[in-house]
């Protein structure tokens, strides 16, 4: 079974943000878009490339109104040791969620058991909850925050424009598709 418009799982967790520990649940997101990154791990070498990145376009995901959400297996206080000692992640002002228990990672299906860390999982959730898009790396691959960014931008599109859709490379302010009898096999 998908993941895809399915609601996010209850769950409870602690996550450091600018200088606090914050509580984060399943009700935090409702009412906004969110996106959570989840990594493999703190103090490692391509998670701090990623989440830097993520934190150079933090405020245009913010002007979106989207809370982006890193997340992995460490605690919320490796996570704040981690942003005291990174330069990379000195950078970061969204929540880094600590999952120790692997619950989180668990409901996303992107936990490594034999591990006890997560792949490299990007998800999309609506304001409602629902899980928009899902897509999972092998931990050697990085991703580009302004990849999310356009697809955040076209679920976004899609969510306020009900028959539409946005084709291979829609930025903002490109031409969408209204699906149509018409349409079937002129693309």
């Amino acid at each position: 079974m998908s993941i895809i418009n399915t609601p996010v799982a209850p769950f409870k967790a602690t996550a450091y943000q600018n200088g606090k520990f914050i509580e984060v649940t399943e009700q935090s997101l409702q009412g906004k878009w969110s996106v959570f990154v989840f990594y493999p791990a703190d103090f490692t070498f391509v998670c701090p490339t990623e989440l830097e990145d993520l934190a150079d376009h933090y405020d245009t995901f913010k002007s979106l109104g989207v809370e982006v959400y890193g997340i992995s297996t460490d605690t919320h206080f490796a996570h704040k040791a981690w942003h005291d000692t990174s330069d990379a992640i000195k950078k970061v002002r969204y929540p880094l969620i600590g999952d120790p228990t692997g619950r989180i990672t668990r409901a996303f299906d992107v936990m490594i058991e034999e591990e006890g860390l997560a792949l490299r999982g990007t998800f999309i959730i609506s304001p409602e909850g629902l899980v928009k898009t899902a897509e999972i790396h092998d931990n050697g691959i990085g991703r580009d925050a302004k990849e999310l960014l356009r697809k955040v931008q076209a679920a976004q599109y899609v969510a306020k424009n009900p028959g539409q859709v946005c084709p291979a490379k829609w930025t903002e302010g490109a031409a969408t598709l209204t699906p149509s009898l018409d349409l079937v096999g002129k693309i």
